[in-house]
């Protein structure tokens, strides 16, 4: 029986949608990652019970430390983005979390700049805070361990594909690293010998070098950032996508219609995705992470169901590098190739 409903709710469900084509469902994804996360800055002697914990948020981590917090006895201050609604504004608030949210900017590199000086004001002003780094701490990963385990256990594989959204790089990349790691694989069952890692990322995005192009419509929060991320480990990933907001949300639309998965904008990009290599690899099991439900989404992509084109309209552009992206979806190899120099 779980002790708390953090515990529950950062359990997620693996989904077969398809032949070899699998959802791994989260109610709030970022509840596993900031549960681990804790509790080891609680053994390890960093924190203590009724420490404050800090940190920047878009939406999802601000929820995840909050339930964190409240699992372990802490306290929580976010800085968060413009983009928190107001459902997780009156969670937060009942929670006993400290919410600073940015005041409402058309652009979200600005609002994520903002974010991370105020956390260096705060810090200035109470040292005895500790921030959780989600950017840039590869504690982040630690949570991610029993979910490889159990997609190791249940997808049944030696050849498999993981497609998310890159972000801080925490899911995508710990998951995969759990996977590639004969070390970790139970008694009963060797590790994948085949782990193919594929990036979802919007326009905008510094992480992998897009920054000099944009998206009319929005840069989808949590996948993308405007800032160097240190977490985010570029070598682990074998290809990349880029999607831009019409196009994830005609993927969230086919999500639900399809498959009754009523996820974020970010699923629907990552769904995306999955499908397109799917087609290209049937053989292998492709497996797409979806970090939120859809409810924070109704009014922005959802009451848009109509605009959403047909998936069999909607294909990658291929690409060899950067310079050559364009909207709304383009598709380029990266082989694994380590940092590269302007996100360094």
């Amino acid at each position: 029986m779980d002790q708390h409903v953090a515990e529950a709710i950062g359990r997620p469900d693996l989904i077969r949608l398809d032949d070899r084509l699998v959802c791994l469902r989260f109610e709030t994804m970022k509840v596993v990652s900031a549960l681990a996360a804790v509790r080891h800055l609680l053994d390890t002697g960093v924190v203590r019970r009724g420490a404050t914990l800090l940190d920047s948020s878009s939406g999802i981590y601000a929820y995840a430390l909050a339930l964190a917090c409240h699992r372990h006895g802490m306290h929580c201050h976010v800085v968060g983005s413009t983009t928190v609604d107001r459902t997780l504004r009156t969670q937060l608030a009942v929670l006993g979390a400290t919410l600073e949210q940015m005041e409402p900017c058309d652009d979200l590199k600005l609002d994520q700049k903002r974010r991370v000086e105020r956390i260096h004001e705060i810090l200035a002003a109470h040292p005895e805070y500790h921030w959780m780094r989600q950017y840039h701490d590869d504690i982040h990963y630690l949570g991610y361990r029993v979910v490889a385990d159990r997609i190791r256990e249940e997808t049944g594989t030696d050849r498999l594909t993981v497609v998310g959204g890159v972000g801080s790089g925490a899911s995508t990349g710990a998951l995969t690293r759990y996977l590639r790691d004969a070390s970790d694989a139970a008694p009963t069952r060797a590790a994948p010998t085949d782990v193919e890692l594929v990036g979802v990322q919007p326009y905008g995005s510094l992480t992998f070098g897009a920054q000099h192009t944009s998206d009319p419509e929005i840069i989808i929060a949590g996948i993308g950032s405007s800032i160097p991320f240190g977490n985010v480990a570029h070598e682990l990933y074998d290809t990349l996508h880029w999607i831009s907001f019409d196009a994830a949300l005609s993927g969230a639309v086919d999500l639900l219609r399809r498959h009754a998965v009523f996820a974020g904008l970010s699923s629907g990009a990552a769904y995306l995705a999955a499908r397109h290599e799917h087609d290209r690899a049937p053989e292998r099991t492709v497996l797409f992470i979806a970090p939120d439900t859809g409810h924070r989404y109704t009014d922005t992509v959802y009451t848009r169901h109509r605009e959403a084109a047909p998936l069999a309209d909607l294909a990658p552009r291929d690409i060899a590098d950067q310079t050559e992206l364009a909207l709304p979806w383009s598709r380029m190899p990266w082989n694994r190739t380590p940092t590269p120099p302007l996100t360094a």
